[in-house]
C-alpha cells in the first residue's frame, strides 16, 4: 500500500460493561487470579547464529500457544504489537471501471464494506495485530471464524490452508531482509540477514484480506505492476491477486538459499584450498540454517499443492499459475536439500583432508623413527664400554679411522633405508 503520508490511528472504542469477557483489551490483568502468563515470541532470522538452539521446537518460548484457561477462538493481540493500519487497493477489469485504481487508508474497518461493494477486485491489508477490536470488527465485516481471527494473533504457525464455505484461509511465512550484526554473528558480516514473519491471506468471491505482522512486506513488485497496468493482474478476479501474493513470498526465499549457496561455495573454496579455521563449526551453523529453511519451504509446498485441487473460488485458468508456484515450493525445497547434503559432504571431505594430512606426518616421523632405529643400535654398540687392553674388546676403537668408519657405516644404512622407501613408493606424497 501506499506509504506517502502517516496513517492515522485508529482509536479503540469505549468497552461495554455487559461486552463479553473475551471482547476485553489486551492488556487487562487476570482477574483474581494472579497475572496471566504471555508467551511472546522472537521471529526467528535466516541465517541466524544459534540455529540449532531456535530449530528445536521444545526450546521454552519457542512454541506459540494459546493463552492458558481461555476457551478456543478468543482473539488476544499482542498489546506490544503495532496498531493495525488498514490500507486498501481496489481495481477491477477495464471494461467496466475504466482502468481506474484505487487506493485508499480506512480510519475504521466500517469504511471496508463501501470499499468491497465499489470495486470488482478489492485487496484490504492490516498492517499490525495491536488492537483486538479491530481484529474482532474485520471478523465481522469478511465473515471470519473466531479461529480463523486466532490464528491471525498467534504467529508461529506453520504454512497451511483451510476452507470455508465461502472463502479460503492461507498462511505463510514471509521473509524480510535485515541489517546484519556483526557482533551477534560474525559469519554472515558480508552477506544478507534474513528474518520471518507470519502473513495470513483470505480470498473471497471478489475481495483478497491479508494481514502482517508489521509494516514492510515483499509485495512493492506487485504493488507496481498493479499501477502500472503491467501483467494480468489487472484484468483477472481475485483468485490471481490470491495467487500473485502467494507467488511473491514464495519468489522471497530465493535470495535466502542464493545466500545460503554463495556461503556453501565460500567454504568449498577454503577447505579446497585449506586455508579455512573454524570451518567445521560454520558448516555446522549452515547446515542447521539449511534445516531451518527446509522447515519453512516443506509446508509451504503442502499449501501450493492443496491449492491445485479444485476449489470453487479458484478458477481453472488460475490453476495454471498455483502450479508454477507449486513448482516454486518444490525447487526451493529441492535446492535446501541438496545445499544440505553438500554441507555433509564438505564436512566429510575436510575430515579426510585432514585425516590425510595427519597420516603425512605420521608418514614422515615414522620413516625418521626407522632410519635412526639401526643408527641409535649402531652408536649403542660402540658405545659400550669395554676394556681395550684385550683385542677381542672392540679393536675398532684403536683405529685411526675408526671414526669416520663409524659414521660413514650411519650414512650408509641411513641412504640405503631412503632407496629402498623410495622404490617401494612409500615416500610419495598422497593427492
Amino acid at each position: 500500500m501506499p506509504a506517502s503520508s502517516p496513517n492515522p490511528p485508529l482509536a479503540a472504542p469505549t468497552r461495554d460493561a455487559s461486552a463479553p469477557r473475551g471482547a476485553a483489551a489486551d492488556s487487562e490483568p487476570h482477574a483474581a487470579g494472579g497475572r496471566r502468563r504471555r508467551f511472546r515470541l522472537r521471529r526467528p532470522r535466516l541465517p541466524i547464529p544459534h540455529v540449532a538452539r531456535l530449530a528445536n521446537p521444545f526450546r521454552r518460548g519457542q512454541v506459540t500457544r494459546r493463552a492458558l484457561h481461555t476457551s478456543p477462538g478468543t482473539v488476544r493481540a499482542d498489546p506490544s504489537a503495532p496498531i493495525p493500519t488498514l490500507t486498501g487497493v481496489g481495481y477491477g477489469p477495464s471494461a467496466e471501471t475504466g482502468g481506474t485504481l484505487t487506493e485508499v487508508t480506512f480510519k475504521s474497518p466500517a469504511e471496508i464494506p463501501d470499499f468491497l461493494d465499489a470495486h470488482r477486485v478489492a485487496w484490504v491489508n492490516v498492517d499490525g495485530l495491536g488492537a483486538t477490536w479491530i481484529l474482532n470488527a474485520l471478523g465481522e465485516v469478511f465473515g471470519l471464524h473466531p479461529l480463523e481471527l486466532e490464528d491471525v494473533t498467534h504467529t508461529h504457525q506453520r504454512a497451511k490452508l483451510e476452507e470455508y464455505p465461502d472463502h479460503l484461509f492461507v498462511v505463510a511465512d514471509m521473509v524480510k531482509p535485515v541489517p546484519p550484526d556483526p557482533e551477534a554473528d560474525p559469519d554472515h558480516v558480508d552477506g544478507p540477514v534474513y528474518k520471518t514473519e507470519q502473513i495470513s491471506m483470505f480470498l473471497g468471491r471478489n475481495w483478497v484480506l491479508t494481514f502482517q505482522e508489521e509494516p514492510g512486506d515483499c509485495f512493492d513488485p506487485l504493488r507496481e505492476r498493479l499501477k502500472r497496468k503491467r501483467g494480468r493482474s489487472r484484468d483477472c478476479g481475485a483468485d490471481y491477486l490470491f495467487y500473485a501474493l502467494i507467488d511473491a513470498v514464495l519468489d522471497g526465499y530465493f535470495p535466502v538459499v542464493e545466500s545460503l549457496g554463495d556461503r556453501l561455495e565460500r567454504l568449498d573454496q577454503q577447505i579446497s584450498d585449506r586455508s579455512g579455521r573454524g570451518v567445521v563449526g560454520r558448516l555446522h551453523r549452515l547446515r542447521g540454517e539449511l534445516l531451518v529453511v527446509r522447515k519453512l519451504l516443506w509446508p509451504h509446498r503442502e499449501m501450493t499443492n492443496a491449492l491445485l485441487r479444485d476449489r470453487e473460488l479458484i478458477t481453472p485458468a488460475t490453476q495454471v499459475f498455483l502450479r508454477d508456484a507449486h513448482d516454486h515450493a518444490q525447487q526451493l525445497l529441492e535446492l535446501a536439500e541438496t545445499y544440505r547434503e553438500l554441507c555433509s559432504d564438505l564436512r566429510d571431505f575436510h575430515y579426510a583432508q585432514v585425516n590425510t594430512r595427519s597420516g603425512e606426518v605420521t608418514k614422515v616421523l615414522t620413516i625418521v623413527a626407522t632410519i635412526f632405529i639401526p643408527l641409535s643400535f649402531v652408536a649403542g654398540l660402540w658405545g659400550m664400554n669395554f676394556d681395550t687392553k684385550y683385542r677381542y674388546n672392540m679393536p675398532e676403537l684403536e683405529w685411526a679411522y675408526g671414526y669416520p668408519f663409524a659414521l660413514a657405516t650411519m650414512a650408509g644404512i641411513a641412504f640405503g633405508l631412503l632407496f629402498f622407501f623410495w622404490r617401494m613408493g612409500w615416500l610419495r606424497r598422497e593427492e
